[in-house]
């Protein structure tokens, strides 16, 4: 086998600043403890802790990594108000938020979400039903801002987002043809640190973005290269069954069931940097107290505000991008058009009217808009269904809705608790077929999809149902 060589120019392209401290360490710990594994593979490690380093803040070899990407979380009550810090509204005086599903909520993300409704910027906020930890705004945690926007309150994976595409074939099409869709699968998906040879070309690339912010212009070539690909960890695109339940679904579908592509997956690279780039000048503009540290934010009328607020909707746009790419290839391989689309994103912040007629900026981190009117996709997990809806408008969740099922256990805690024997027992009960997938995957690291969305009754109509049956996911 050739020996593993890792330079400085691989790690820039996937978010390691050459010549830096992690780079250097990313180095010797891949030269020490995988230099039996191959440059692709070592690579899309990298790439996955770069992107989501709070998975990898408990691995005895790779949380060294992890931790120069993010700090690590001190107790959440615990208050630091030093020097010029700004202080956070006293815990008797917090703003009062509207929690959907509690019962299924742990403490963890309750906390962090209090400590969000303590800062001086803060109109209102509210929990979904899938609710779970992050760093800063818990998954799950929607909040109102005024004139101000919070990087982490976005997220890293800006703009990630479901699209659903709906075919005139009827259901029995997938089983008839499943060894043709699974090479189709393979054949018009990347995942990771994969790449398509020859990516496309897009309008998205063209953007005034990409020359005239600094921060973007040098992602634009990497922008490119990922065009059309999908991330890792839960991100997806799978073959499956829709079945239209509500004849008035704003989608012109009869009540009937139909073959549909499905997937999830948001800004790669592109956002990831992004998030890290303005969250970095945000923790030097605005200082806090250490429970609340990431959650500081830029002011939109500052230079750095207003920079981070066209490259957020630039990541979001790339985002949406990057899956009409892939639906595009799939539609091209199947040789017909969708008869209806449904597209929604989470991670993201939007300017909006509260019912009084104030104009305050709402972050959805793990939440998808669900405003009177607006179609989404809420998915499941693999065994699943995921949930086509529409939203109600109700302004105490201020419009928004869950973005999924919510995870239930870490991703360590599930590699831990199973098996591939059991992976492939459930998913053989459930008759999905899997590409590719983890352990930490396996459906059971997920909350009941239903009683997430018997918690959101007030929030969404279901139009319809969408039921996996040939998933693709990052290896």
């Amino acid at each position: 086998m050739a020996k593993l060589k890792i330079r400085g120019k691989d790690l820039e392209k996937i978010g390691y600043p050459r010549g830096s401290k992690v780079a250097s360490m990313a180095i010797n710990i891949m030269m020490k403890h995988y230099k039996q594994n191959n440059k692709g593979f070592v690579l899309n490690l990298l790439e996955k802790i770069a992107n989501t380093p709070e998975e990898y803040k408990g691995d005895q070899i790779l949380r060294a990594i992890a931790r120069e990407f993010i700090e690590p979380e001190k107790p959440v009550l615990e208050l630091l108000n030093d020097g010029d810090e700004i202080p956070l509204t006293h815990p008797s005086q917090i703003q009062h938020y509207q929690t959907y599903g509690s019962k299924n909520i742990g403490i963890t993300a309750l906390q962090q979400m209090d400590v969000a409704m303590r800062l001086p910027i803060v109109s209102g906020g509210a929990l979904m039903a899938d609710a779970h930890a992050g760093y800063g705004l818990p998954i799950g945690g929607v909040l109102a801002t005024e004139n101000a926007v919070i990087p982490y309150g976005v997220g890293m994976d800006i703009g990630c987002r479901m699209c659903l595409s709906i075919y005139p074939m009827p259901a029995d099409y997938i089983m008839q043809n499943r060894h043709q869709l699974t090479l189709d699968l393979k054949a018009n998906t990347r995942f990771g640190n994969r790449s398509f040879d020859k990516p496309n070309s897009s309008a998205i690339l063209d953007r005034a973005e990409f020359r005239d912010i600094k921060t973007v212009r040098q992602l634009k070539d990497k922008a490119w290269g990922q065009l059309g690909s999908s991330g890792s960890g839960n991100h997806f695109v799978e073959f499956g069954v829709v079945e239209i339940t509500a004849a008035d679904n704003d989608l012109g579908l009869d009540m009937k069931q139909y073959m549909a592509v499905l997937s999830h997956s948001g800004s790669r690279g592109l956002g990831a940097m992004i998030a890290q780039t303005y969250t970095k000048i945000a923790k030097e503009l605005c200082r806090l107290p250490r429970e609340a540290q990431h959650l500081a934010w830029l002011n939109l009328d500052s230079e750095a505000g207003m920079e981070y607020w066209l490259a957020m909707n630039l990541a979001g746009d790339y985002a949406s991008a990057c899956h009409h790419d892939i639906h595009k290839r799939l539609s091209d391989a199947l040789g017909e058009q969708p008869i209806a689309v449904v597209e929604n994103h989470h991670n993201f912040a939007w300017k909006e009217q509260l019912p009084n007629g104030k104009e305050v900026v709402v972050h959805r981190k793990g939440a998808t808009p669900a405003g009177k009117g607006v179609l989404g996709v809420i998915p499941g997990s693999m065994t699943a269904p995921g949930f086509i809806v529409r939203g109600k408008g109700n302004p105490l969740s201020l419009n928004s809705a869950s973005h999924g099922a919510g995870r239930q256990m870490s991703r360590t805690k599930a590699k831990n608790s199973f098996t591939k024997k059991a992976m492939k027992e459930v998913l053989s009960k459930a008759g999905v077929r899997l590409i590719g997938g983890g352990i930490d995957e396996i459906p059971m690291a997920y909350k009941d999809i239903e009683q997430v969305m018997a918690a959101q009754l007030d929030l969404v109509d279901v139009l319809g149902k969408f039921y996996p049956k040939i998933v693709r996911m990052d290896k």
